[in-house]
């Protein structure tokens, strides 16, 4: 996966009114993309929050007492940074518009494991 700084570059963070037709045109089904969507989407909410943290934890100190809490300038900015980041479900619907999101279905399952 490519660092998200460069994913996200040029995409606008506010919410778009889309047209469905144009989001069903790939998959026929506006559900079946909305899923797909969706899926990419929490994809995209675990790499960022698994980025942040591991980013996060390089500032970490580790303190006895609650008292000693110190802000560090790196900390802030790292967070405001991730703060300002798209929604990835904007993310996500940009990707499959721009169909640059691939995508596979599973196999059917047996009906006789339900």
């Amino acid at each position: 996966m490519a660092d998200i700084k460069t994913q996200v570059q040029g995409i606008d963070p506010n919410l778009k009114a889309r047209d469905l037709a144009d989001m069903s045109k790939r998959t026929s089904n506006i559900y079946e993309s909305i899923n797909i969507i969706g899926t990419r989407a929490r994809e995209l909410n675990i790499a960022i929050k698994t980025e942040l943290q591991g980013k996060l934890e390089e500032f970490a100190v580790t303190t006895d007492t609650i008292e000693e809490i110190q802000e560090n300038k790196e900390q802030i900015e790292i967070s405001k940074f991730y703060e300002k980041l798209p929604n990835p479900s904007v993310i996500a619907t940009n990707e499959f518009l721009d169909e640059r999101l691939d995508y596979l279905y599973k196999d059917n399952v047996d009906e006789r494991d339900y």
